[in-house]
């Protein structure tokens, strides 16, 4: 997977692969959520993307990413409510 947004190889760990397979989220809804989503940054490395998918009614989805040399995804969420 490559991200445009980031320019960057996007990169799994186990435990994002794990929770996409879960929460039946696809590779595509992936990019997607971390191309063209939402984002708040945690600092300049750590960030959410988050993003409605149609054809989905569990809320928002949300990729938990640290920026590297790739785009690392530490885990994948729905249901992701923003706070204040």
């Amino acid at each position: 997977m490559f991200s445009a947004r980031f320019n960057r190889q996007i990169v799994l760990t186990h435990h994002a692969a794990q929770r996409m397979v879960e929460r039946s989220i696809s590779e595509q809804e992936l990019v997607e959520v971390i191309d063209t989503g939402d984002t708040r940054y945690a600092d300049e490395r750590r960030l959410w993307a988050f993003k409605h998918v149609a054809g989905r009614d569990d809320n928002l989805v949300c990729a938990v990413l640290v920026l590297e040399d790739m785009v690392v995804v530490k885990t994948v969420m729905h249901r992701f409510e923003l706070e204040g």
